[in-house]
């Protein structure tokens, strides 16, 4: 598949000689010209559009990304509707998909229904009468999608083997997502966790109990999640690969942690027997024991029914829905709740992404799209290549192997050559929307153990599906993948000449070939397997040269009082930065072939940049860029400009930036990796 890609490059490397008949792909308007570019480049490329495009009550953040994903939304609900809107023969897609968006459309039922369907379920938690059969009832229930188990279980590439899958173990079981807002103090957090206090309250009063025995619950639940909280691991030292790979054997795991009853936890979620697990985090499970040990039945129960409750809340009636809001609203800052149809339209593309995948390509994806990437992808490894050769802190020995493994790089680009097969997954108008979801759940459960336990890793599988706008890097792969759906503008123009596009799609292709890369990525070598492939002096000149991203992305403050954590965003930085360099070393060589001229205004050099600021356009409320800063190893947009930019030499050039502007950074203090 590779070799074909690459041959289809060549082949269209020169496609783009006859192609300058184009425009500029920069729009004035949605700049700001007062503003130098070496003052705040952002508001200079972007501060138009920031004025024109001020934050609706519904979103928390608008942008590029929150463009497309809507415009998307509008796609797929017309896909949908097609079949929705006409009675379809049963147990074909078309039903199948008409169906799960008709039973979240409608309102009138749910409402009706109110929590009824909940009801076999606690009941069932309600029954157990000990500690082995609570973890016997809650691995059953995970299987089917309730989430009521401490941690989580799975099955991806083992890092180490990773032509294989591996079963793992990860902490887990904490309903705010993350361990720092149960142990912070403070203002915003403390908000949100009394929020979320209040929230399962009110949950636990909706389906039946009194306010004090809901308030009783709610507690217990807030104790046990604290605890794990208190055991797991932080965001930094999640991104510490060896600190998150423990394998061994199941022989041991069970003889190690006794007091998880592993044997029904595997069996009741649908593996079969396997002989080797990676346990992640040792430390939260083993607190996991220790609840399981010493804490009362009654508050294990109420653990589950949060979970169960919470976890479903949105797919029951309006005031359940109503409740889940108020809490989320309270972290994101969001003012309005999606409108029910975009809800539907997210809930039915998540169970058949696939599907609606290809029904998408078909209709929005042009074959000439995914031939201008290869050949993009293409001139972007050349750059890449060439500044790995140039690199002068790398030995020779290190430098072949970066080659080596830059060469067999897997490239996915729009779609997948196999489609997934959904013959197996029927929805049922009769039953209730969450008893179809729960369908759905074990469906996906034991289709995921049955192609993946004891069995060697898929890289034809993707990890995105092609409506998805964004792209990744897969270490235990070796793989890049850019979806259909982001190959659009402001990231890909085909309007638009070189310039813009190298500095929109190019600089994303060039920041997941970094991730390849990255403090992370450099950890693992051409065939997925974490292996340290290089010298030991190179490797201290990557830890230098990288600890000056963490060090000035860690002194950004763009909330009063919260800094960006240059631990957390350094492999996302990294992406950035050579990306930049990446993707304008490809535009230069394509200057060489294909020169640009100056076109309203400005220079190619400088419509590559503005491209890039463009990308990154975008207003957030205080709250949501409150909790990115606290979980998301992205750096907030703003800094992915104003931060990012004054790293990248050519932006100097370009834009006349000198010593006394504010962004400037002198040239030895830059960092410069890839």
């Amino acid at each position: 598949m590779k070799k074909k890609t690459l041959l289809a490059a060549m082949m269209l490397a020169t496609l783009s000689a006859g192609a300058q008949n184009l425009s500029s792909g920069i729009d004035k308007a949605n700049m700001d010209l007062s503003v130098k570019p070496g003052t705040d480049f952002y508001r200079y490329a972007a501060g138009g559009w920031l004025k024109k495009n001020p934050l609706d009550a519904e979103h928390t953040s608008n942008g590029a990304f929150t463009d497309l994903y809507e415009q998307n939304q509008k796609r797929i609900q017309g896909l949908i509707l097609e079949y929705a809107t006409h009675p379809q023969p049963k147990g074909t897609l078309g039903q199948k998909l008409g169906s799960l968006y008709n039973l979240m459309m409608d309102s009138v039922r749910l409402n009706r229904e109110g929590y009824a369907p909940l009801k076999p379920t606690l009941a069932r938690i309600a029954a157990i009468k000990n500690v082995r059969e609570y973890q016997i009832v809650t691995s059953q229930l995970d299987r089917r999608g309730d989430n009521t188990m401490m941690f989580g279980i799975g099955v991806g590439a083992d890092m180490r083997n990773a032509s294989m899958n591996i079963v793992s173990i990860e902490q887990g079981g904490i309903g705010l997502g993350t361990r720092d807002y149960y142990l912070n103090d403070d203002a915003q957090t403390v908000k949100i966790r009394e929020a979320y206090k209040a929230f399962m309250k009110k949950m636990f009063e909706m389906v039946g109990d009194d306010p004090a025995t809901a308030e009783k619950k709610m507690q217990a639940v807030m104790t046990i999640e604290t605890r794990i909280a208190k055991a797991s691991y932080d965001k930094v030292t999640l991104r510490n690969i060896n600190k998150n790979y423990h394998k061994m054997s199941y022989t041991q795991l069970v003889s190690d942690y006794p007091g998880i009853d592993w044997g029904n936890v595997f069996l009741q979620n649908g593996f079969p027997m396997f002989n080797e697990v990676d346990l992640g985090q040792p430390e939260p499970i083993h607190e996991v024991e220790k609840i399981l040990g010493d804490t009362p039945l009654d508050d294990l129960k109420a653990y589950a029914e949060a979970k169960v409750i919470s976890g479903a809340a949105s797919h029951l009636s309006d005031a359940f829905r109503a409740e889940a809001f108020k809490f989320s609203s309270v972290m994101s800052g969001a003012q309005k709740d999606r409108p029910r149809w975009k809800r539907a339209v997210s809930g039915t593309s998540g169970v058949f992404g696939e599907a609606i995948g290809k029904l998408y390509v078909e209709k929005y994806f042009p074959e000439s799209s995914k031939q201008r990437m290869i050949e993009l992808v293409k001139n972007l490894q050349v750059a890449l290549g060439q500044r790995i050769a140039e690199a002068s802190w790398m030995s020779a020995e290190t430098k072949a192997k970066a080659q080596d493994k830059l060469e067999n790089f897997i490239i996915k680009i729009g779609y997948p050559d196999k489609w997934k097969d959904y013959s197996g997954l029927q929805i049922d108008d009769s039953l209730s929307l969450y008893e179809n979801l729960q369908n759905v759940s074990e469906f996906m459960t034991m289709d995921y153990i049955n192609r993946k336990v004891n069995k060697p890793v898929d890289k034809t599988e993707w990890g995105m599906t092609p409506q998805t706008v964004n792209a990744y890097y897969n270490p235990t792969t070796n793989e890049i993948c850019f979806p259909a759906a982001i190959l659009q503008p402001p990231f890909f123009d085909a309007n638009a000449d070189d310039a813009v596009n190298y500095g929109g799609i190019g600089a994303v292709i060039g920041h997941e070939m970094s991730h390849g890369f990255d403090d992370q990525g450099s950890q693992f070598d051409k065939t997925g397997n974490q292996r340290d492939w290089w010298t030991a002096q190179d490797k201290k000149n990557y830890e230098t040269r990288t600890k000056v991203l963490v060090d000035h992305f860690g002194k950004v403050e763009l909330i009063p009082g919260k800094k960006i954590n240059g631990n957390l965003t350094l492999g996302e930085n990294i992406g950035d930065n050579g990306g930049l360099n990446v993707a304008y070393r490809a535009f230069q060589n394509s200057m060489k072939k294909n020169p640009l001229k100056n076109k309203d205004g400005f220079t190619p050099e400088q419509r590559f940049f503005l491209s890039w600021a463009r990308v990154w356009a975008g207003n957030a409320r205080p709250e949501y860029m409150e909790y990115l800063l606290n979980v998301d190893p992205h750096s907030p947009n703003e800094a992915r400009v104003n931060a990012a930019l004054p790293h990248i030499d050519g932006w100097y050039e370009a834009f006349n930036i000198k010593k006394g502007d504010k962004l400037f950074i002198p040239k030895k203090r830059r960092a410069q990796i890839w």
